[in-house]
């Protein structure tokens, strides 16, 4: 099995997420071509729940896979890594199996009571396989994250995205004739074909890996023969869960804040004197075109934060605290370069964007107001990667569970206000937003007195106005006919504007180039 370097790993999972981003939006552009804003919206509505469900199941199982084999690779103890993939595969199989179960037992309580649109039903049916699905995958990904081999998460991720798509838009068409419910309901079912593809994918390279290591295992047996497989599974299994549970609480507070948003909002729109099928497509244009394209930059973010993980927990397990900061400040950086350029071009040309995507310029305020916090969000994931891989999970759930009391308890105030509407939710995620970045960040600086250089920000915010002033120029000279080519003209020369911007400042220089594997020949 091929083990990456932390940068190397990193850009691996980086270029499969901007594949599937890239992809991933040709499914956010048609879906509301078939199925409009409203299909959205009931196809948006199954999720919170589906990620509460699968963060019981599964919640920091695989980071804590990731980060228990990374140090049992480091102690060359291979008798310990079969131990804890059986002891997880065993429990997600378990909880997957109990919970699938429940959720199909319950589903037509929870639609009518708990969820904010009755119609949701047959889609909330739909998504109940996937649980067993992500969760037994999620274990193989934190087994190859662990062994530092990005390429199987990666060519896995690619795989689901591909069928998802096909899948799912295929599903919706054909059966939208049937209504809105059964359209969003065969969106989900192509959701769920990709992540059977995304599993097999996974499944297969563990199978073969396995087969070539086999030789190497058996000539190396004699040092594992102690019966240390078989009579300490329960002790593998109670440290497992010592490392999960913090981690699945802290990931829980999030997934219920985000049950509770959908629920919330919802009700406070109803408040407002917003009809029900008016509120599920106002939710659907903020959950499903909106916060998507805020996300794109986390390609890198989720990258970095997974490659951090058992990168850190290998510097700490020796103990190097030098390592530490310099992992933690490449992806800090890294996050910060690459999602200030993306914050620009959303809030300067949100109207065009919702317009040529979705066909949907009236969401663009939206998208305008949500936008300069995306950089908060960029700089979250790897914060939060490190308070767990620090074996800190706890600091960051209490940041977590209070970011998500304020956002709820702002929702309420201020999404029932006829005046504000689903912008007072908005408001309230941007102010959540904020408030969890900063106190991560504070947590990482008491605990190994890390900060971000204040001349860093300096200079990328520097670097973002005179981009947004290139790139505004280059709009309004209107040089081609077409609206998106000219968009796509005035992206691409504020783009290089502000790459040759981070080289002048000295941000970036071509030992940041060396590192990425396909551009390493020719800086050398």
């Amino acid at each position: 099995m091929t083990k990456q370097t932390f940068i190397k790993g990193a850009m691996i999972l980086l270029a499969a997420g901007i594949i599937n981003r890239l992809l991933g939006f040709v499914p956010r552009i048609a879906l509301p071509r078939i199925i409009g804003a409203e299909g959205v919206g009931l196809y948006q509505l199954s999720y919170p729940f589906l990620t509460v469900m699968l963060t019981i199941i599964t919640g920091g199982i695989p980071l804590a896979v990731a980060k228990w084999i990374a140090e049992a690779e480091t102690q060359g103890d291979s008798a310990r890594v079969k131990q804890i993939f059986k002891a997880a595969m065993g429990l997600v199989t378990t909880l997957g199996i109990v919970m699938t179960a429940l959720l199909l037992l319950f589903a037509p309580w929870i639609t009518s009571h708990v969820l904010p649109d009755e119609r949701v039903y047959r889609t909330f049916i739909a998504m109940t396989p996937m649980l067993l699905i992500i969760a037994v995958s999620s274990v193989y990904r934190g087994y190859f994250q662990g062994k530092q081999n990005m390429l199987p998460s990666a060519i896995s991720q690619i795989t689901e995205t591909v069928i998802r798509i096909i899948a799912s838009l295929t599903l919706a068409y054909l059966l939208l004739p049937r209504g809105l419910e059964w359209a969003a309901a065969g969106a989900m079912l192509g959701a769920v074909a990709g992540e059977i593809g995304g599993f097999a994918v996974l499944l297969w390279k563990y199978k073969r890996d396995k087969r070539e290591a086999e030789p190497s295992s058996d000539a190396g047996s004699v040092s594992t023969g102690n019966g240390k497989e078989n009579g300490k599974a329960s002790p593998v299994l109670r440290r497992l869960l010592s490392l999960s549970i913090p981690v699945t609480g802290s990931r829980l507070v999030g997934s219920l804040s985000y049950l509770l948003e959908s629920i919330f909002t919802a009700r406070s729109l109803a408040a407002a004197g917003i009809a029900t099928g008016v509120a599920t497509a106002q939710y659907g244009a903020l959950q499903g075109m909106i916060i998507p394209l805020l996300l794109l930059p986390t390609a890198l973010t989720y990258s970095l934060s997974v490659s951090l993980v058992p990168s850190l927990s290998e510097a700490a397990a020796k103990g190097d605290r030098a390592l530490i900061h310099k992992r933690l400040h490449q992806s800090m950086r890294l996050s910060l370069v690459f999602g200030a350029p993306f914050i620009v071009v959303m809030f300067l040309f949100a109207e065009p964007i919702c317009r040529i995507l979705y066909n949907h310029s009236d969401i663009a305020p939206m998208l305008q107001l949500i936008a300069p916090i995306g950089l908060f969000i960029y700089l979250q994931a790897p914060l939060q990667a490190a308070l767990q891989a620090l074996d800190k999970p706890g600091t960051a759930l209490i940041n977590t569970f209070f970011g998500a009391a304020v956002k709820l308890i702002l929702i309420v105030q201020l999404a029932s206000d006829p005046k504000l509407g689903i912008y007072g939710a908005l408001i309230a995620i941007n102010v959540n937003i904020v408030l969890v970045t900063v106190l991560h960040g504070i947590s990482v600086l008491r605990f190994i007195g890390f900060r971000m250089k204040f001349l860093d920000f300096v200079k990328v915010i520097a670097a973002m106005v005179i981009m947004g002033a290139a790139a505004r120029f280059t709009m309004n000279q209107e040089p081609l006919p077409a609206e998106w080519i000219n968009l796509l003209l005035a992206c691409a020369a504020s783009a290089i504007v502000y790459l040759l911007l981070m080289i002048w400042m000295k941000f970036i220089d071509r030992y940041d180039v060396i590192r990425i594997p396909i551009l390493r020949r020719w800086f050398k």
